[in-house]
């Protein structure tokens, strides 16, 4: 069995995860999505609504040919991997910029386990601007977020938002 893991913080899911999210299923046998804690990115949702959310938009992908599984995790990427038994890394692209980086994470991953592959996805040229931290500043001074999230995640974030004022 191909277990693939997509690691990130989604915060929010936006509709460039949710196309990588629907594309790396085609690719494995079982996609773990991977919902980490990185407090120094200061999320705007805790751990646990970041899951209940996207437990749920993967539910409305309605993606039968793969078991989609949420899986919260605070530990090392790799150790993660090897809690969930995935062999492939999912990592979506977007820029040059992320490719630097991604790059870098592959060879610091392939010193700790030479047992996972990392498979890159390029976005969707749809999606490639988008980015969680911007959807957050458009939501926050008052701009339409439509276009980037799906109405159930705009629907959060505002409400958010809105809870802060």
């Amino acid at each position: 069995m191909r277990i693939g893991l997509y690691p990130g913080t989604f915060d929010p899911l936006t509709l460039g995860h949710i196309d990588i999210i629907t594309r790396a299923s085609t690719l494995v046998d079982r996609l773990i999505i991977g919902v980490a804690i990185n407090n120094d990115k200061n999320p705007l949702f805790t751990l646990d609504e970041r899951v209940h959310l996207i437990e749920k938009e993967v539910d409305r992908l309605k993606l039968p040919s793969v078991d989609i599984k949420v899986h919260p995790f605070k530990n090392l990427l790799i150790d993660c991997a090897k809690d969930v038994g995935a062999s492939i890394l999912i990592r979506g692209l977007r820029a040059v910029s992320d490719f630097e980086y991604e790059y870098q994470m592959v060879g610091m991953n392939r010193v700790l386990s030479n047992n996972v592959e990392t498979v890159f996805l390029m976005a969707d040229a749809n999606y490639q601007s988008i980015a969680s931290r911007l959807v957050k500043e458009i939501a926050k001074l008052g701009g339409n977020i439509e276009s980037f999230v799906s109405d159930n995640i705009a629907e959060a974030i505002n409400m958010k938002f809105n809870q802060n004022k």
